[in-house]
């Protein structure tokens, strides 16, 4: 299913849809919008001419590098298809278009990229970019502290994952969901669609206990496959039942005591803050 969508970028209208999930933009406006050009279609010809690589990744694309897809977007002559790129590929882009309005998106990646190798360096500083940015979302300090040792929990838990058989992400997703499905109930998939989120990201918008029941479900996963040295999809599926049965069960007798279910329709962050989120779409 695709939805397609208006985004502001510069003063500009950016047109952009939904393809498997991720935002594809549409090449024509960008190059419009960062350059005035009155035949943005030539001018996009002229930069696979003067770019021989970025030409290379227009046509054929890389490994884990997408090229520019044939999608369709509204226009004053209704629904047409135009070519459109994911936003890795909008970024390489604009790295090649000599324009002063593309300057500042030069400058950023470049600052990006200087804080990637610092992390690199000091794996401490992601943590505390991570931990700034939820505060500017609007988190607490006590839901970013549980955030954040989930965090360290679920990379504790793909690790081990990696190391025992899983290598698809479809791996990653199946397993994901047998640990949901065991705690809650639900799948992560179902869970988004409760709280009424597309792609955000899930764990940003439960509560404390929420938060609580899934480190529970994957330590207890983790641990099990520790114990019994298990190899291969088929049995971390059976650990990942059982390691989210026990978070179920604990649930379970807690909705008991509080007389409602934990499995939540709301959002933890409220929706004064949330309209203050930083803008993850260009």
């Amino acid at each position: 299913m695709e939805t397609t969508k208006i985004a502001l970028f510069k003063g500009k209208q950016i047109r952009k849809t939904l393809f498997k999930n991720e935002w594809w933009f549409v090449i024509n406006d960008i190059i419009e919008a960062l350059t005035d050009s009155s035949d943005p279609a030539q001018y996009y010809k002229r930069m696979k001419q003067r770019d021989q690589e970025l030409a290379k990744l227009i046509n054929q694309g890389e490994v884990q590098f997408v090229p520019p897809l044939m999608l369709e977007v509204e226009t004053a002559g209704g629904r047409q298809k135009m070519y459109c790129w994911y936003t890795e590929g909008i970024l390489r882009l604009i790295q090649s278009i000599p324009s002063p309005k593309a300057e500042p998106f030069k400058r950023w990646l470049a600052k990006v990229g200087y804080e990637r190798v610092q992390e690199i360096e000091n794996p401490e500083l992601a943590t505390k970019r991570t931990r700034i940015l939820y505060k500017l979302k609007g988190y607490s300090e006590d839901w970013i502290e549980k955030r954040m040792r989930g965090i360290a929990i679920r990379e504790e838990l793909t690790d081990e994952w990696q190391k025992r058989g899983a290598e698809e992400q479809r791996d990653y997703e199946i397993l994901t969901a047998e640990i949901s499905k065991a705690s809650f109930g639900i799948t992560p998939g179902d869970y988004k669609k409760l709280k009424g989120l597309k792609r955000e990201n899930l764990r940003d918008h439960m509560d404390d206990f929420e938060l609580i029941f899934t480190m529970l479900g994957e330590r207890s996963t983790t641990e099990i496959h520790r114990q019994e040295n298990s190899q291969g999809v088929p049995k971390l599926k059976v650990d990942a039942r059982r390691g989210g049965k026990i978070a179920g069960v604990a649930r379970k007798e807690l909705e008991k005591e509080l007389g409602h279910s934990v499995v939540s329709s709301q959002n933890y962050l409220p929706a004064s803050k949330q309209k203050k989120k930083l803008k993850s779409d260009l």
